[in-house]
């Protein structure tokens, strides 16, 4: 078996200036794939309510979601290093924050968890750190506050920008051994990087972040017409599964599908005399 990749590997990587590769996945067949891909890092992240769910937003995710698709995950991959979501109000008090990344870790068995917010977060931050649990940072467009601040690029003007290169600092300060940033300009993505230790890892925040994660589902075209700006296409798996199942359905339909080479073959006499019994049940 491989070992997986750990936190003190990320950070070699980092001193070593080498790239970042880091995917979200929810289930065994997903990580499996990301497990022969040789990316480094898979997120288990709570946008699985809106991939998997078909919710509007992350909001309804509850920890124990996030708990039952990291063990699927954790079944599929055992090279990547895994870091799991801390969702929507699971970490609004830090007696929250331990319960609830407590659970991720020993119930489902991720490496890290990953939670949203700046300075505020310190005491959090700090409190699961003592504990035994690193901590992922999560800055600008921070899903699970999109009804307070919107989904667009964050901090475009100089007082929203400077602030958010605190919250990166705080964040550093408090231990988290990374941070993403989502959704924000790529010269303040690259002046922040340039000023912190610990690897960033972008995701519409430009090419000079520590490393890049991107959602699966964005990234393989599992969605047949949307292409968020922030990503690239590099498969369009949508058409190719709708042309399975239109091919499959009018196989079915005109008696093409299955054939003999899809069936299983039996004795006649032993139909036969299975036949006989039940007639002979029935007094026929």
């Amino acid at each position: 078996m491989a070992r997986r990749t750990s936190i003190a590997d990320i950070a070699r990587m980092h001193a070593e200036d080498r790239r970042i590769t880091m995917i979200t996945a929810y289930d065994y067949t997903s990580a499996a794939l990301v497990e022969r891909s040789g990316i480094d890092m898979i997120l288990v992240g709570d946008s699985l309510g809106m991939v998997m769910q078909g919710r509007d937003s992350t909001l309804p995710v509850t920890v124990d979601d996030i708990i039952y698709h990291t063990k699927m995950v954790m079944r599929g991959a055992q090279r990547p290093l895994v870091i799991s979501d801390l969702p929507f109000m699971a970490y609004a008090e830090t007696s929250d924050a331990l319960r609830n990344a407590g659970r991720l870790m020993a119930e489902a068995g991720c490496q890290s968890v990953k939670l949203e917010g700046g300075a505020s977060r310190v005491a959090t931050i700090k409190a699961l750190i003592a504990e035994g649990v690193p901590v992922m940072g999560h800055l600008g467009f921070t899903p699970q506050s999109v009804n307070t601040i919107g989904m667009k690029v964050q901090a475009r003007e100089a007082d929203a920008a400077a602030q958010l290169m605190r919250d990166a600092l705080a964040l550093q300060e408090a231990g988290c051994w990374a941070v993403v940033f989502e959704l924000i300009p790529a010269p303040l993505a690259k002046a922040i990087t340039e000023r912190l230790d610990v690897p960033t890892i972008g995701i519409g925040a430009g090419p000079d972040t520590s490393g890049q994660v991107q959602v699966w589902h964005d990234l393989l075209g599992l969605y047949e017409d949307f292409v968020p700006r922030h990503t690239r296409r590099y498969r369009t798996l949508a058409d190719e599964a709708l042309g399975g199942l239109d091919e499959y359905a009018a196989d079915v339909r005109s008696g093409a599908f299955p054939t003999d080479a899809n069936s299983s073959k039996m004795d006649d006499d032993v139909l036969a005399a299975a036949l006989a019994a039940i007639d002979d049940e029935a007094g026929r």
